[in-house]
């Protein structure tokens, strides 16, 4: 599938799409909404999938709020979205501990936002770092001497604007000096739609300069990685040709629906562009491909 079409949706195509689905799972950055904006004609486009009998999953890499933050975004935005129906790499990173029996007596340093650290607190999991390290400090002096919690037993990284010089070097510590610490990602994502006139840099910038400093790969959790896709069929027991991926990013979104089988949809209304799309050096290909959301369901009625 990773090397299939690109071929632009039809209306014949975009309505034996739709019939051929029982469940739409979403990105958010780039399709749904860029920063605070909503991106145009998403709410119309949303409400006629919903009047069809579509069911949604909201499938996000970007980590700074939790499920319940998005819920109330969501729904500061005009749409109402049930927590359920969300899933975000903070969520994935907390499951990642909880499945693998992460000792509830061990510590997590996040290297990330606030939706890290309730996630995590809402499985049990006690946290340090995150925001309030964004305010730390340290001197370069031959006498200074960075000491670290020895009780951490994995680190978590994610998007992260308050990134330092301060958390690089706890994190660094934690994997290379504590035994058996983990190294997680919540994604690799270069760059996002973090507000609604630019990109900026992604999680995946942090994630390298810790993975740099630690000479480790980290376990990815977030997409492309299909950990999430197990909660999803577990939840709908549906088969995942039945299920469709939406996304604007080839590298995470596109090859996240190549990897769990199920369909694929880009729009170009984020990261990726038209040309990036064709460039002969693609090798990540969706199924078919549309301008955005409300592009995609104007076709229906063609």
């Amino acid at each position: 599938m990773a090397n299939g079409g690109r071929e632009a949706l039809t209306p014949q195509a975009a309505r034996s799409l739709v019939d051929s689905v029982d469940v739409f799972i979403f990105d958010c950055d780039g399709v749904i909404w860029k920063g605070d904006k909503l991106i145009e004609g998403v709410s119309e486009a949303l409400h006629t999938l919903r009047s069809l009998g579509k069911k949604f999953v909201f499938l996000t890499n970007n980590s700074r709020k939790s499920r319940k933050q998005y819920a109330k975004k969501f729904s500061k935005l005009g749409m109402e979205i049930n927590e359920d129906e969300i899933f975000t790499s903070s969520f994935a990173a907390a499951m990642y501990l909880k499945l693998n029996n992460f000792p509830t007596d061990k510590k997590v340093y996040v290297v990330g936002e606030e939706g890290i650290k309730e996630e995590l607190k809402l499985v049990g999991y006690e946290s340090i770092g995150g925001p309030e390290d964004g305010k730390k400090s340290i001197q370069l002096e031959s006498s200074f001497f960075f000491d670290h919690d020895k009780s951490v037993g994995a680190v978590v990284v994610g998007l992260d604007q308050h990134f330092n010089y301060y958390k690089l070097q706890y994190a660094n510590l934690c994997i290379r000096e504590n035994p058996g610490c983990l190294f997680i990602a919540t994604n690799r994502d270069s760059t996002g739609n973090l507000t609604s006139l630019q990109e900026w840099p992604g999680a995946g910038c942090m994630v390298s300069a810790v993975s740099c400093s630690v000479q480790k790969e980290p376990v990815v959790v977030g997409k492309p990685s299909t950990f999430l896709m197990d909660f999803l069929l577990e939840r709908f027991r549906i088969d995942v040709s039945r299920m469709c991926m939406v996304g604007d990013r080839l590298d995470t979104d596109i090859l996240f629906g190549h990897n769990a089988g199920c369909k694929t949809l880009l729009v170009l209304s984020g990261v990726t562009t038209l040309p990036a799309l064709l460039d002969p050096s693609n090798s990540i290909h969706p199924d078919s491909y549309a301008n955005d959301m409300s592009h995609f369901v104007q076709l229906l009625s063609q």
